[in-house]
């Protein structure tokens, strides 16, 4: 199949660009030239210095037409210095920005400073920022059953299905976008059944906030004609020092979990669950990232870092408490200090074990090119691979439920 996207910037002429599927329905070549990329971006930019945002982004950059639906940068902020930048396209946090302990504005998030490079999945693929589905993280060998019935899911990460499939996943896809007030954005997207394998026609939202107390709070809710599975995240990579150019070693983790799920080599987590007691996975107390992340424990050794699911103190008989820490970031040379809360019983965390890594080495980014182990993400979750762990906490949403999961980030001085 061939699909055709489209791409314009305000009145400025129409670009486009093909991206072919192959008789897989796997996406095989997406064809950007650097010339129509460098053209598009000058006609974005040209007249539009004046209109920057906090962390330095150009909303025109941004301002396009892809999937038939019009791409747009939103900025939330409040009157404490917190400023939020999201593009519908996957719905993706792309800024950050946050006072450090001398007020001065920093951002906090990895990410591109354009639309051009988030839609080209060939030469800069990425999950930035964005919110994951249909179902985040991974399923062994792209399967699981459900009600007798075996389903077959797109496999993009070997063997695995990999956040709903990737380029063809929803974090890839044009949310249709409202913006209420200067402080939420709500983005809806349907997903039609047999949407990369996954049984269902989903309705979700993801609505972001930024509330008066630094704090970015996201929910996500979805509704479904029929049994399926579910599991969205937010993938922000972190780094509170606000220097991309070093890997973040020194950034304070706490992971409020007594547990955590082994994986194998491919990520799949093997079914047991172990105490982090006496091995480099415990975060129950704070301490440097770089302490332990060269660890020859085989765990960290698989991953070449942390790449693991934790098991939350604060999910207890069935539910979470997202009014208890969960998990936080801290940075000693900025003081800026992240809290996070969810009602989800697990968290990965992730120490951006890719980045800085063969072809990552040349992608230019909104900072520069980016080194190994230069940020940390904290994905609330179900665990990987829980439909084919029946054990586990499920995902699965019946018609006339609501999926509803919550994610919240807190930011201050410590």
């Amino acid at each position: 199949m061939i699909q055709l996207w489209e791409i314009s910037c305000n009145f400025t002429p129409k670009i486009y660009y093909i991206l072919i599927f192959n008789h897989m329905k796997s996406l095989k070549t997406i064809i950007l030239g650097a010339g129509l990329t460098a053209a598009m971006l000058s006609a974005c930019t040209q007249g539009n210095e004046g209109n920057l945002t906090v962390s330095g982004l150009n909303p025109a950059d941004f301002d396009t037409i892809i999937q038939e639906k019009k791409v747009e940068l939103f900025t939330l902020k409040n009157q404490n210095g917190m400023e939020v930048c999201i593009t519908n396209y996957g719905g993706r946090v792309v800024s950050l920005v946050v006072p450090d302990k001398d007020g001065n504005p920093t951002d906090v998030v990895l990410g591109y400073d354009n639309i051009a490079q988030y839609a080209d999945t060939l030469n800069s693929p990425s999950d930035y920022g964005s919110s994951v589905g249909r179902y985040a993280n991974r399923i062994k060998n792209g399967k699981f059953t459900l009600n007798g019935q075996e389903y077959q899911l797109k496999q993009n990460d070997g063997p695995n299905c990999l956040h709903g499939g990737g380029a063809t996943g929803w974090l890839h896809r044009v949310y249709d976008a409202e913006q209420v007030g200067d402080s939420i954005l709500k983005l809806t997207i349907v997903a039609e059944d047999g949407e990369n394998g996954f049984p269902g026609t989903v309705t979700a939202t993801t609505t972001y906030k930024v509330t008066a107390d630094n704090t970015l709070d996201i929910t996500w809710e979805a509704t479904t004609d029929k049994e399926t599975i579910i599991n969205q995240t937010n993938h922000n990579y972190y780094n509170l020092s606000g220097d991309f150019t070093k890997p973040a070693y020194d950034m304070v983790v706490y992971v409020n979990a007594d547990n955590f799920t082994p994986s194998d080599k491919l990520y799949i987590p093997t079914g047991e669950i172990k105490s982090v007691e006496g091995t480099p996975m415990d975060f129950r107390t704070p301490h440097a990232l770089g302490d332990s992340i060269h660890s020859q424990f085989d765990q960290i050794q698989n991953a070449t870092g942390y790449d693991h699911n934790y098991c939350l103190n604060t999910y207890k008989d069935g539910k979470g408490d997202d009014t208890q820490v969960c998990a936080s970031l801290y940075s000693p040379k900025t003081g800026i200090f992240m809290e996070m809360f969810t009602n989800e019983p697990g968290v990965q965390l992730y120490s951006g074990n890719f980045q800085g890594v063969g072809n990552e080495l040349n992608i230019k980014h909104k900072h520069g090119p980016y080194p190994k182990h230069v940020s940390v993400c904290l994905e609330s979750q179900k665990y990987p691979d829980s439909p084919n762990k029946k054990d586990w906490v499920q995902p699965t949403l019946k018609p006339g439920e609501k999926y509803f999961s919550h994610a919240a980030y807190k930011f201050s001085i410590k």
